[in-house]
């Protein structure tokens, strides 16, 4: 998981540090998540329970096929600034990052060991934009 900010915060010091010149990085929040540990926590801020994991790949393309009339009713309910689902959401994006089959494990320790110390917790990083969504009407209150 990369939140804009910390990426933007490294890309800064990559570009003003000695030790980030002509260096190549990967840059993630720096903590450690699971999926199965975040959901129940995201589901909370939406004042949900977290759906069990069914055993079998889900993909949210197909579940979001013809959602475009219920989201356009919830937009015109809470009074949200797009109807149009399409607009706001790339299903088969969110598949291909969360359709994996393996476990994916990110490591900071080079940027880390040259001198950029930052990280943002992964769940600050949801709860920071679902705010952010629900402030410019984008999702409801």
């Amino acid at each position: 998981m990369t939140d804009a900010r910390i990426l933007a915060k490294h890309l800064e010091w990559a570009a003003t540090s000695d030790a980030g010149r002509n260096q190549a990085f990967n840059i993630v929040n720096g903590d450690i998540f699971r999926w199965r540990w975040l959901w129940p926590k995201l589901a909370a801020d939406f004042g949900i329970e977290a759906a069990l994991y069914p055993g079998r790949r889900a993909p949210l393309e197909l579940q979001l096929a013809d959602t475009g009339l219920i989201w356009a009713k919830i937009a015109a309910k809470n009074a949200l600034a797009e109807a149009n689902l399409s607009k706001l959401a790339s299903a088969w994006h969110t598949d291909m990052d969360l359709g994996r089959e393996i476990e994916v494990v990110t490591d900071m320790t080079k940027s880390r060991l040259a001198g950029f110390h930052e990280y943002q917790p992964t769940l600050g990083s949801f709860l920071d934009v679902f705010a952010h969504l629900r402030r410019e009407r984008i999702i409801p209150a």
